[in-house]
């Protein structure tokens, strides 16, 4: 993984969160947070910045598939997830990955109707390492939040680590 660094995973390819940008969903975010911004209000309202992301994902659970927790063990983990990260071929096998960091540079607001995607699945570091939790590599990924107009709305950077349990 090393010798790919600066390769786009996805090659360009934007995947489109589930669902578009809508009053109810930016009530229901700021509203757990007690946000009170006119911003965040009314018809031309535009979704928290700190949103947008979340606007990205896939469904979880499309209907008809089967189910997401295939396994009743103790600490099972769900047996697919758009949050998991991606497993590009080549990349050494391991079983546990924790989240390290998380960087975004905001470029401009997603509004109410909009549909958002992400692009890109740069891979801009890997660090093969052992630590005490076990063996595998920090890696540092990038991709772009964009509209359904291809607007980039936010640059995003993030690590992983990526390791075998001891």
């Amino acid at each position: 993984m090393v010798a790919r660094v600066g390769e786009d995973f996805a090659n360009g390819v934007i995947r489109w969160g589930a669902d578009a940008v809508e009053a109810g969903s930016v009530r229901r975010y700021v509203e757990v947070l007690e946000f009170d911004c006119p911003l965040h209000q009314g018809p031309d309202a535009v979704a928290p910045s700190t949103s947008l992301a979340s606007f990205t994902l896939p469904a979880m659970w499309p209907a008809g598939q089967s189910p997401v927790f295939t396994s009743d063990a103790r600490n099972a983990e769900p047996e697919r997830s758009p949050l998991k990260g991606t497993r590009p071929e080549g990349m050494p096998p391991t079983t546990a990955y924790m989240a390290t960091d998380y960087e975004v540079d905001y470029l401009q607001p997603a509004r109410l109707g909009d549909r958002l995607g992400r692009r890109g699945n740069r891979l801009v570091r890997c660090e093969p390492k052992a630590t005490k939790v076990g063996r595998g590599a920090f890696t540092t990924w990038e991709y772009e939040i964009v509209n359904q107009r291809e607007e980039v709305l936010a640059r995003c950077r993030f690590g992983m680590y990526h390791y075998e349990p001891h």
